[in-house]
């Protein structure tokens, strides 16, 4: 089960290296695998994230260019912090989930695939016919779990460093998975082969998509660009340019004729498939937008807002106007995601090291006038990295910071099964 002292201890040394207590305000040095490795980063990781000297990193400060109705003023350096809220979030918890971790199976509304990852999970997707669950995680893995049981199917092995996102192809034979060694794999979801890897970003893989015909991947870094890549072979067909800052987030419109990225430079950008040419901007967030979604008719995005937003956006794709804005989230929201059927989005949140608000909380809510519908927390006890819908819409995938995957069913919240 996730949570226990033996593991939390490893995974700490693993990805930390020795903590500080986390009232001990010291400097947080973000971890970069440019400057160091997994096994000499930083001695020490406090709450002082606020300090001016914690840009670390791939030595590229970001400044996110603030969009409001009066002008676009520089918020504070949004990519040396776009991960500290989710390092933070564990020094502050950890002590006490090692204790509570027990008493979640009494929870009646929530169920977990424990017992898997040694690291959090950082993204989570069903599979086309919704009969499996892949999740990509910190312990540098993509395990494949069946829906029906919580069964552990597999462990796909071979990146070298954190698994960042992962996509099932639309015929559910194929899995990508974008990592922070700055790869795309692809893998044979029957046997868990690797069937080849994707080389050519320079920095991070944050994500990856099929398009509809599953004839390419799209792929978001934080290089700034996003690049697609012909399934078949392997090939990069072309890269995508025009973000100031990392890439978060890429989706493929049900056409797949468009394809929509969010950035830290607070926006999303709109790209033509067929030839790359951009399509359109849009401007709203305050903050990184961390998750954009595509609605199942392709009519609307969703956008999540990170660091200094914590909102949810809904627009129109067909001249960008923005419907309305979602608010409720009192943290960054990590991820959005449309319901099959259109008619319901859900957000999933986190914590924001700079207010030390825990959210900590999936949202549910209705498209077509932006009532919250339904607040989902559960065992919830430190951020959600990433939700998915299953394609009947019944059930919500979420994967966190406590190492586990957490179904939960979207009529009611009622208990599915505990493993």
């Amino acid at each position: 089960m996730a949570g226990s002292g033996n593991k939390a201890d490893t995974v700490k040394q693993k990805f930390y290296g020795t903590y500080a207590h986390p009232k001990e305000e010291k400097p947080h040095k973000r971890r970069s695998k440019k400057q160091t490795s997994k096994t000499s980063v930083p001695e020490s990781i406090g709450l002082a994230v606020r300090a001016a000297g914690l840009a670390q990193g791939k030595g590229d400060t970001e400044m996110c260019k603030r969009m409001n109705a009066n002008n676009r003023a520089n918020t504070a350096n949004l990519a040396s912090l776009r991960n500290a809220c989710r390092f933070t979030a564990a020094l502050l918890l950890v002590l006490g989930t090692l204790t509570a971790l027990p008493a979640f199976a009494e929870r009646p509304d929530i169920v977990w695939m424990a017992g898997g990852h040694a690291g959090w999970v950082e993204s989570v997707a069903f599979s086309p016919d919704g009969s499996m669950i892949a999740s990509g995680s910190w312990d540098d893995t993509i395990k494949l779990w069946r829906v029906s049981d919580g069964l552990l199917l597999r462990t796909l092995e071979g990146h070298t460093d954190v698994v960042w996102s992962v996509a099932f192809s639309p015929d559910g034979s194929k899995i990508a998975s974008g990592s922070w060694d700055d790869t795309i794999k692809l893998w044979r979801v029957s046997d868990g082969k690797l069937l080849r890897t994707l080389e050519g970003h320079t920095n991070w893989v944050t994500s990856v998509a099929f398009s509809p015909d599953g004839s390419m991947i799209a792929s978001g870094s934080d290089d700034r660009t996003i690049k697609l890549w012909r399934v078949s072979d392997g090939a990069l067909l072309r890269t995508l340019e025009g973000h100031t800052s990392y890439v978060e987030s890429v989706a493929f419109s049900p056409d797949g004729s468009t394809i929509a990225s969010g950035s830290g430079d607070c926006t999303i950008k709109l790209w033509r498939v067929s030839d790359g040419a951009l399509l359109g901007t849009l401007e709203g967030h305050t903050g990184e937008v961390t998750s954009v979604a595509f609605s199942p008719d392709g009519s609307m995005i969703a956008s999540g807002g990170g660091w200094n937003d914590s909102t949810i956006k809904l627009w129109r794709v067909s001249d960008g106007a923005l419907l309305r804005t979602l608010e409720g989230h009192t943290d960054d929201v990590y991820s959005v995601a449309f319901s099959p059927d259109g008619s319901m989005i859900a957000s999933g949140s986190g914590y924001d090291p700079v207010t030390e608000k825990l959210d900590k909380t999936i949202k549910l809510w209705r498209v077509s006038d932006g009532k919250l519908l339904r607040t989902l927390e559960g065992d919830l006890v430190g951020p959600v990295f990433s939700i998915a819908f299953s394609p009947d819409g019944s059930m919500i995938a979420s994967g966190g910071w406590d190492d586990t995957i957490k179904l939960w069913r979207v009529s009611d919240g009622s208990l599915l099964r505990t493993d």
